[in-house]
């Protein structure tokens, strides 16, 4: 399989398949393909498995593209201005991504749920539910904003504004803290917690907080009766 991401602000992935070569998404997250195609739209996993990925902000419904010949072309877009950006799992690391993170994948990786901690779950920006990745493929996620990846070593830690941890490697400890200081609560901007990792591993980060971009568009929206 062979991909190109296009796009600047609003990004797409084209995907080229060799034939028998198929890839899952969730259902309607088809851009264009070309005819070459076989559908198949179910609930994969299970009941079970689609309603955990329901809560991760996911469809209770995949649908798996297969080719039926060389050269066929399948491309998915972004919802939200952002980035595009392809992991390869080999098995011997697990990701954790934020709701609504995933994008497509290849058959042999699994997109289940991962609870937070209930602290964490609370306060820290990213909710109680979010995305375990796993397994074997290639997977591609959408990120809000522009991505930076860190390697953090072991014992480092890293303080992150509520909404901006995109992702980071099962290893990575994610935890909560409250901004220290009433003056800083009252008028430092940053809100009342932050979102602390530690290292090993890697992490990426978002330089958009959907939440955030979201309350910036509302006073622009068309109120009722206008």
């Amino acid at each position: 399989m062979r991909y190109k991401v296009f796009g600047d602000k609003l990004p797409a992935v084209t995907l080229q398949f060799d034939a028998g070569e198929s890839i899952y998404t969730q259902a309607g997250g088809m851009t264009w393909m070309t005819d070459n195609f076989t559908m198949e739209t179910n609930v994969k996993g299970g009941l079970m498995k689609g309603l955990g990925r329901m809560l991760s902000g996911e469809s209770l419904f995949m649908a798996t593209y297969t080719a039926n010949a060389s050269g066929a072309e399948l491309t998915l877009a972004s919802t939200l201005p952002g980035t595009i950006i392809p992991l390869q799992l080999d098995g011997s690391v697990q990701y954790i991504a934020q709701k609504q993170a995933f994008l497509c994948a290849t058959p042999g990786v699994e997109l289940s749920t991962y609870v937070n901690k209930f602290k964490t779950g609370l306060f820290g920006g990213e909710g109680f539910i979010m995305q375990r990745l796993s397994g074997r493929g290639l997977v591609f996620l959408e990120i809000d904003g522009t991505v930076l990846e860190k390697d953090l070593q072991p014992g480092e830690r890293l303080k992150v504004d509520t909404g901006n941890l995109a992702l980071f490697e099962s290893q990575v400890q994610y935890s909560a803290e409250t901004v220290k200081g009433f003056a800083n609560v009252l008028f430092g901007g940053e809100g009342l917690f932050l979102s602390v990792v530690t290292g090993p591993g890697k992490v990426w980060l978002q330089t958009i907080n959907a939440s955030s971009f979201a309350s910036r568009l509302i006073p622009y929206m068309p109120k009722r009766g206008d």
